[in-house]
């Protein structure tokens, strides 16, 4: 039986470059930007959730943001199984998505929570 590390796939040598290639510097920063929004948003509004309008935090509000929290871990599942080369890079615009939709939901709840528009 063939032994599976003496592969090459057709090339000169033992083939150990990374799955999906080396990210560029504009996907990384485009990555950290987006990260970053996301990431601040959803502490800004998880803390909005508990204190706002005023102590004790109503229920509805700590729902909403239970909510928000779980479709923030699938996301993060997504990108944890994306940067352990698991996932094609044709998920990587669903993660995109998956993180426009946290940062849209944050935005409506925390206009909900400090009682925009009324």
């Amino acid at each position: 039986m063939e032994d599976f590390t003496t592969r090459t796939y057709g090339t000169r040598g033992l083939d150990n470059r990374p799955l999906f290639g080396e990210t560029s510097p504009r996907d990384r920063i485009i990555n950290l930007a987006v990260g970053s929004v996301t990431s601040l948003l959803l502490t800004v509004t998880l803390i909005s959730a508990f204190v706002f309008p005023q102590l004790p935090p109503k229920p509805v509000n700590i729902f909403f943001a239970f909510c928000i929290s779980l479709c923030s871990v699938s996301a993060g599942i997504l990108i944890y199984w994306y940067r352990q080369g698991d996932l094609e890079p044709k998920f990587r615009n669903l993660i995109y998505y998956s993180l426009f939709s946290i940062v849209m939901l944050c935005i409506c709840a925390n206009l909900y929570f400090h009682e925009v528009g009324k």
